[in-house]
């Protein structure tokens, strides 16, 4: 508890001074008195123009009341639509306005808007301005010389200067716009052309001094200055609430020093502007509800915001962090990471359920939120779990219940008799035999061996096993049953009804696995304590080390028998498999025998006899090898087979797993949920990447904001967590090459979409087929590829990431963007795992079929080049590739390329 209380105390002193690290605090000059214009759109925060909406006079009248307290007028952008009433009621508030006419290739709204202004300067004497046109020009809707007549047009019919808004660069290149106007109405957004804010002002007021001086005597009116106080950041221009107040006070000071005349852009921020790009909502110096977003006098800071979020991520961690090391003697190493995850877990959490409440979200952006969000929460409970075990094994005590030496007998008498089962269902007879040999040779006194050949009607199957058995002697029995029901489960139940009454313990094998004198031997004896049911000795393979497919399979299977199941095994709570264990036949009675309303009656029969509060004992050391699937298909086949079982038996034993089941203990609950959450880890995994494979179009055409927190970056945590528990665990337990660890990864992370897909079939269907998993020389070789769906979604995932980044790098160069494309190429990594399996394992076919193996293979490949090149050439050319040297090539692929040549 001591180390607990430290570790807790410390992770969450340390997240609290991470959060004061946000904190900001700046001053900016001053701003005396009112604005001189801001530009105004009357719209609440659920209306949108676009559609039809139109104010609603009595918010636009508190609008006005609350602008009169902030600036002298306001600019308009359009005359119709329902903003004719806006003039008069400013009137009567004391606001002067600029009257805007919007003109785009709609000619007959272009009449109206023209013909409403014209009429709004006349009736109202506060309407001090009318511009025609916002960006025209920019928008390629008029060319300067249709725009300016249009001007003149309404300069003939106005009594009140008349002008147009433009950036300054449209101002710059178009002189006889500028003849056409009253005055220069300029647009000045360094936001836009990815000025950093620290150069703003001093940016926006060189581009105003060049207007002066191209046009000297013309009045300048800067029209629009405004910041984003959100959104993406474009090149150097990042939006951020203090610096948007720090950017606006700054302008505000310095244009009241000169005496230039200026707008601000905008007054009230408009959520329905997301076409806009990113920051197209977030321009107002009030937010969508009419609070203002900062004061124009005195010290700003953002300290209330970051108290609120850091109580409750500080809160949120200590919960996590108590919750997952309660009930725990762990060491200060251990409970420290632990800790430290929690919070940054918490922190991440928290950052991401804000979200919304700081930002405008559209049905789209909601859904997205709520996707990523909903998804993020199980990534991060798994992300912690695996923190945790790496925690365990790296800084924790030594394993404690694992059986590291024969156990000393307690008690006299003889030994307890043990009969052995081997389901067989058209397995080789050679590999059959194999284990039959292995077993007779067992140093134990007492035992049986049944055999249950079932399903197989084939006689070069079982005929040679048959002889074999009879061959052996009386202790060996064989059963071949033709039709039988229950898959592995059945053939289990048949041979404990040949199993001799005598027998106290049950050795379950599978036909594959040949096994070591003293396994019964070193392990029956734990039975002499009447509370265990169960030992199990780790699965292994003879053939791991026939071909580097092999090799990385192999090493996938070690790490979790020397990591997964010695964590499991402290606390009672290991997985059960169906070889390699030892069964007390009393207590496999009571339980019901083996059940096939599962296709894994192995690991259900576990977690029953721990429900009925018996233990079990685990040994790292090995006792047997079988062989591993023959084809990357059957190393799929098994895993779909396992994670689908996994989903049955959650949905037949999930109750003992709520607070209220009293059969299992906390520690033994809590390693099953953690179990299954790996499970399900894949399945949320796949599913994330899917759906933001789909979201890239959405992001790119329609500019959407990318939910960071939410979306990308437990993508990218969960990835980097998942490597280090890889590789940090298989170094301290498996203890095997960086080369071959590599291998383990590539695949474990091979089979996401296999564990996935078997995950939903879990949840969606019932009573899937049991699929074997060749082993040996069975099982034809399919020609058809066995990694479709992986290749589509990772050259998928990969080509979202490229035209996501080059799209980005050629326009605004958004963080986020970068983010999101880093997040889809670390997506796409596990499908193309998949890809790399299927590769090695069609390379090696390859090497097979010519008689070399992989490496020479390698080695060949630039020399059958050569020999290509040199069959254009003439004949001697040829001869004197053999006599280049590279250094990959063999002594052997030379002297084949000879022959062939």
């Amino acid at each position: 508890m001591k180390n607990i209380v430290i570790a807790v105390l410390v992770a969450g002193l340390v997240h609290a001074i991470g959060w004061n690290l946000t904190r900001e605090a700046i001053a900016p000059p001053n701003v005396v008195g009112t604005l001189n214009h801001v530009s105004y759109a009357p719209y609440r925060a659920n209306q949108n123009p676009e559609k039809g909406d139109r104010p609603v006079p009595e918010q636009v009248e508190r609008d006005l009341r609350q602008l009169s307290q902030m600036a002298t007028g306001i600019r308009l952008y359009s005359s119709t639509g329902g903003q004719e009433i806006i003039p008069a009621m400013a009137r009567r508030h004391g606001l002067n306005v600029s009257v805007g006419a919007w003109i785009d290739k709609d000619e007959a709204r272009n009449r109206r808007e023209i013909e409403s202004a014209v009429q709004l300067a006349r009736a109202n004497r506060n309407v001090r301005s009318i511009i025609v046109g916002n960006e025209t020009v920019l928008r390629k809707e008029k060319t300067q010389d249709e725009l300016a007549q249009l001007i003149r047009q309404v300069k003939k019919r106005a009594k009140v200067p008349v002008s147009t808004g433009e950036t300054w660069h449209v101002w710059l290149a178009n002189p006889r716009l500028v003849n056409a106007v009253d005055f220069i109405a300029v647009h000045l957004l360094p936001y836009w052309e990815g000025v950093p804010a620290d150069r703003t002002v001093e940016y926006a007021f060189s581009r105003y001094d060049q207007l002066r001086e191209a046009y000297p005597g013309k009045r300048i009116v800067i029209a629009e200055f405004g910041w984003p106080s959100r959104g993406y950041n474009f090149l150097g221009a990042v939006p951020d609430p203090l610096v948007q107040a720090q950017t606006l006070r700054a302008f505000i000071a310095e244009a009241n020093r000169r005496g230039v005349d200026y707008n601000i852009v905008e007054a009230i921020d408009q959520p329905w502007k997301s076409n806009e790009g990113s920051v197209g909502q977030y321009w107002g110096l009030l937010d969508a509800e009419r609070n203002a977003k900062f004061s124009f006098t005195g010290a700003l800071a953002n300290h209330d915001q970051v108290t609120a979020k850091a109580a409750v991520a500080l809160l949120l961690g200590l919960a996590i962090a108590a919750f997952g090391l309660r009930r725990r003697n762990v060491t200060l190493g251990h409970a420290l990471t632990y800790a430290a995850s929690a919070n940054v877990m918490a922190a991440g959490l928290v950052a991401a359920a804000t979200y919304p409440f700081e930002h405008y979200l559209n049905f789209g952006g909601t859904m997205m939120w709520v996707i990523g969000f909903g998804l993020m929460i199980p990534l991060t409970v798994i992300t912690v779990a695996k923190i945790h075990e790496v925690a365990s094994v790296l800084f924790g005590e030594r394993p404690r219940r694992l059986i590291e030496a024969q156990a000393p007998r307690i008690g006299a008498g003889p030994a307890p008799k043990v009969s052995i089962h081997i389901p067989a269902y058209r397995e080789p007879a050679d590999m059959v035999i194999e284990t039959l040999n292995s077993v007779a040779a067992l140093d134990y006194a007492d035992f049986e061996c049944v055999i249950v050949i079932n399903n197989t009607p084939e006689r070069d199957y079982w005929k040679p096993v048959e002889a074999h058995c009879r061959a052996l002697g009386e202790r060996f029995k064989f059963v071949n049953v033709e039709k039988l029901a229950g898959f592995k489960a059945g053939a289990l139940n048949e041979a404990l009804r040949h199993t001799d009454p005598a027998a106290e313990v049950i050795a379950i094998l599978d036909a594959d696995y040949a096994v070591t004198k003293d396994w019964l031997k070193d392990l029956v004896p734990w039975f002499a304590d009447p509370k265990v049911a169960l030992v199990q000795a780790p699965q292994d393979h003879r053939d791991g080390a026939r071909s580097v497919l092999n090799t990385a399979m192999n090493s996938e299977y070690a790490g979790f028998f020397d990591v997964g199941m010695v964590e499991r095994n402290e606390h009672n709570a290991i997985i059960i498999h169906g070889t390699m264990l030892l069964v007390r036949r009393r207590a496999l009675d009571e339980a019901g025998g083996w059940t096939s309303d599962t296709i894994v009656e192995d690991a259900e029969l576990g977690l029953r006899l721990f429900r009925a509060g018996y233990q079990a004992h685990y040994t790292a050391r090995r006792y047997g090898f079988g062989l591993l699937p023959t084809t990357y298909r059957a190393f799929k086949t098994q895993r779909e087979r396992w994670a689908y079982g996994a989903i049955q038996i959650i949905k037949k034993h999930w109750r003992a797993m709520l607070p209220a089941g009293r059969q299992l203990t906390a520690r033994q609950k809590s390693q099953y949920v953690t179990g299954w959450a790996f499970w399900l880890s894949d399945a949320f995994g796949a599913l994330a990447a899917i759906l933001n494979l789909l979201w890239v179009p959405v992001i790119i055409l329609i500019e959407v904001l990318v939910p960071t927190v939410a979306l990308t970056l437990p993508v990218l945590l969960a990835f980097v967590v998942n490597l280090l528990h890889c590789i940090l665990l298989y170094r301290a337990r498996v203890r095997i090459s960086e080369r071959t660890i590599l291998g383990a990864a590539v695949a474990v992370m091979s089979l996401q979409y296999t564990v996935a897909k078997a995950v939903l079939d879990g949840l969606v269907k019932d009573n899937l087929p049991f699929k074997r998993t060749d082993k040996g020389k069975t099982g034809a070789k399919k020609r058809t590829d066995v990694v479709l769906w992986e290749t589509v979604i990772g050259l998928g995932l990969v080509a979202a990431a490229t035209w996501l980044y080059t799209f980005n790098f050629s326009r605004q160069q958004i963080t986020e963007m970068n983010v999101f494309a880093l997040a889809l190429a670390v997506q796409s990594i596990p499908f193309l795992s998949a890809m790399v399996m299927r590769g090695l394992e069609r390379a090696e076919e390859h090497a097979q079929a010519r008689g070399v193996t992989l490496r020479e293979l390698v080695g060949l490949y630039p020399r059958w080049v050569l020999g290509a090149v040199a069959r254009l050439r003439p004949r001697p050319a040829l001869k004197a590739i053999p006599r280049l040297r590279l250094p990959f090539a063999f002594r052997a692929g030379a002297a084949k390329l000879r022959q062939e040549a």
